[in-house]
């Protein structure tokens, strides 16, 4: 998550990294939820699925492993949120940022699209019922995991994107050491899904978000709005806080 440079790649290049970056996100993170969340008790009597847990620690491994892989073409974003808190704190320009905003969103409904492509290979009634349960989309009110309402969305989206985005902001700060920031970045994102899941079953991401919705019914996409436009202004935050806090210290 470097700042641009001359020596950067082509735009279209950084694009399409950004692209397969949120694929990898997407389908691991989501394709964990919906297929090893609440998998079906072992033949010893143990439960098989990973739980909350699990998921947020899917989410975090994409991370890392998209940051390790793609991040040095692109920078390693692969949400809205991070483009625009970094677009805000000097990282990016707008230009770039709306490539990389195209290139996030197409990427994660391509992987949400590949995930159908499996459920219609499972169990008789698997895809169905999945959409019906809103195929892992975030939610408040009736649609909260646990039942939080568009109050418990609007602070934790905010708040934990805000934080999440600024870890992004300063462990790719010209002060951190470098080789650590997929790591952090990471495990922040999962921290944050641990807290957020129970509530509106995570985003902090609104390419994420809306991968999922296009395929999790009425109730989602009627909800969707608050999972883009929370998230972002959390990023936006972010981006303000560490350019006013921790700006960039000037060359020699």
């Amino acid at each position: 998550m470097s700042n641009s440079s001359p020596e950067a790649p082509p735009l279209v290049t950084r694009v399409v990294a950004e692209a397969i970056g949120t694929l990898v996100l997407v389908f691991g993170g989501v394709g964990t939820a919906l297929f090893a969340a609440d998998a079906a008790v072992g033949p010893a009597g143990s439960p098989m699925g990973v739980g909350y847990l699990g998921v947020a620690l899917a989410f975090g491994l994409t991370v890392v492993i998209g940051i390790y892989a793609w991040g040095p073409i692109s920078g390693g974003h692969f949400n809205p949120a991070i483009t625009l808190g970094l677009t805000i704190a000097g990282r990016l320009t707008w230009k770039e940022a709306v490539g990389y905003w195209a290139g996030q969103v197409v990427g994660g409904i391509v992987a949400s699209t590949l995930l159908v492509l499996v459920g219609l290979f499972g169990p008789s009634g698997w895809l169905s019922t999945a959409q019906r349960g809103g195929f892992a989309s975030n939610g408040f009110a009736d649609q909260s995991p646990a039942g939080f309402g568009l109050g418990g969305t609007i602070v934790a989206e905010i708040v934990l994107t805000c934080i999440f985005v600024m870890v992004v902001a300063g462990s790719t700060s010209t002060r951190a050491p470098a080789g650590f920031a997929g790591i952090a970045i990471g495990l922040a994102l999962t921290l944050g899904l641990l807290v957020a899941i129970p509530i509106d079953n995570g985003s902090l991401n609104p390419a994420r978000s809306i991968a999922t919705a296009i395929y999790g019914g009425v109730g989602a996409i009627s909800q969707v709005w608050a999972f883009i436009v929370f998230p972002l202004i959390g990023g936006a935050l972010a981006g303000i806080l560490h350019k006013a806090l921790f700006p960039e210290p000037k060359a020699l």
